[in-house]
Order: structure tokens, then C-alpha cells, then sequence
């Protein structure tokens, strides 16, 4: 066996079927930044409606992949489909169009700190539609509600906590109704309290908007909570995806390893 051959020995690809139509879907991607080569071959399909979850070791290009969903970046070789179209194929007018599908919900929250919590969120109505101000009212106090921050509108950023800031980027990542939400390490920077309860809230939300949610992590205690949904991603492609019932009894020693967070197998220090 080759050293290529062998670094994917664990890499069955096996796509184990969602019962639904993919949302987002990666057709043989490959991306590399001059010579470190991130996505190596990636096929992989988000499905509709499903909280979905890519799960991989760190560097394994998982924020690489958000990047390629919304048209930050474009594959060297391969292509990304958004709902059947092809995201690189895109002219600029129809990537703008494109984008309004998707709510992305950064590590930080990545709120402006020279504006208040409302007008935080208030903020991609007034740039992407021409509704009135009372419209706006409605759905921004709608959707703070929605994540319980209806009374801290007129704080700013930094009298946030961090928890606070997440759930105040989950509800700016809602406000334009999107199709598909995307959560870059939602979990990063929260104690394991504060993290299960985004993890209640992101189901909660879920169950009553629908729509594709993927979220990036490395937090196996996030998947077991709201993963309907698992791909598990290393050295640039898929080692498995499927349900997560069934991937939680996976028989592949990598997926194993990995989803029960156990210090021998496949997956070492290097």
C-alpha cells in the first residue's frame, strides 16, 4: 500500500442516505493555500431540514468549507451546489441573491461595536430589504425574543458576556429568514453549561423555522445533543456522514475513536 493509500485508510466516503434532499453539496473540492492542500477530493452532501454537524479534528478545513457554501472562497478544482446551482458558476448579482439564504452565526458573534444590540441585529434588514421601520421592529423584537435578549436591546457589545453575544449573533443570523444557517464553532469560548444551552436553543429554533443548520465544532457533547446529522471530516475529505444514530455506531475505527473522544486509534498527536 502507498503512503497516499494508506494516509486514507479509514476514508470509506461511506455517504449513509439522510432520507432528504441535500441543501449543500461538495462534489469532488479540492482548495489549497500555496502548498497546504486542505480540501483533497471532498464529496459531501448537507441534507434539507436537519441540524447537521461537520466534525473533525482542528485544520482538517472546516471553516474552509463555510467559506466555499457562501462564495468567500471558490474550489482550484470541483464544484459547491446551493440548493442544485452551482455557487462558482455564480455572476456577482446572483451570489448577492445566493448569500440572502444563509444566516451564519461567527465564532465571536461578530457584532459592530459602535452599534447597540438592537441595531446589531436590526442590521441586515435595513442593508438587504426596503422594508419599513415598523417591519423591522417586529421581526428584530421577534427574534430577540426568540433567544431570550428582549431586554438587553439597547446594551452594546461589550456589555455583553459571551454568551449573550452568541445569542444575539444566532438572532442577526435569522432575521432575513434564511434557508440554510451556518454556525462556525458556536461553541467556542463558552463554559460546558453555557454550551449546552446554546445547543437547547439552536433545537428549539430549529424545530420551529426548519431549514438546513450545519454546524462546525469539535465539541462531541454538541453533537450528541443536536446532531441529526454527522459528517466527519479529516485530511481534506470525508471519512464517513450519515445520521448520527448510526454514526455514533459506526464500526470505522477512525469515527469511533473520534466520537467517543478515546485516546487510542487512528488519530494521534501529529
Amino acid at each position: 500500500m502507498t503512503d497516499h493509500e494508506d494516509e486514507y485508510k479509514w476514508h470509506t466516503g461511506k455517504k449513509r442516505p439522510s432520507g432528504v434532499e441535500d441543501a449543500v453539496e461538495f462534489v469532488d473540492v479540492h482548495k489549497a493555500f500555496g502548498r497546504n492542500k486542505i480540501l483533497r477530493g471532498l464529496n459531501m452532501g448537507i441534507p434539507n431540514d436537519k441540524i447537521s454537524m461537520i466534525l473533525g479534528p482542528s485544520g482538517t478545513g472546516k471553516s474552509v468549507c463555510i467559506k466555499h457554501m457562501v462564495g468567500l472562497l471558490y474550489p482550484d478544482q470541483g464544484d459547491v451546489l446551493v440548493h442544485g446551482e452551482s455557487v462558482p458558476g455564480m455572476r456577482d448579482e446572483e451570489l448577492f441573491e445566493m448569500r440572502k439564504k444563509f444566516g451564519v452565526l461567527f465564532q465571536d458573534g461578530a457584532l459592530f461595536g459602535s452599534m447597540n444590540l438592537w441595531d446589531n441585529v436590526a442590521f441586515p434588514l435595513r442593508q438587504h430589504t426596503d422594508k419599513s421601520e415598523d417591519e423591522v421592529a417586529d421581526i428584530v423584537n421577534g427574534r430577540l425574543r426568540e433567544v431570550g435578549l428582549e431586554g438587553s436591546a439597547d446594551k452594546m457589545p461589550n456589555e455583553l458576556s459571551g454568551g449573550m453575544r452568541k445569542r444575539a449573533g444566532f438572532a442577526r443570523a435569522l432575521v432575513l429568514d434564511p434557508d440554510i444557517v451556518l454556525f462556525d464553532e458556536p461553541d467556542s469560548g463558552l463554559d460546558p453549561v453555557r454550551t449546552a444551552l446554546l445547543c437547547e436553543l439552536i433545537q428549539e429554533i430549529h424545530e420551529e423555522n426548519g431549514g438546513a443548520y450545519v454546524v462546525i465544532t469539535h465539541d462531541i457533547m454538541s453533537a450528541k445533543r443536536v446532531a441529526e446529522y454527522i459528517a466527519v471530516l479529516w485530511k481534506g475529505r470525508i471519512v464517513e456522514s450519515g445520521p448520527a444514530d448510526e454514526l455514533f455506531d459506526s464500526d470505522n475505527q477512525f469515527v469511533r475513536q473520534f466520537l467517543s473522544g478515546a485516546s487510542k486509534g487512528p488519530l494521534g498527536m501529529e
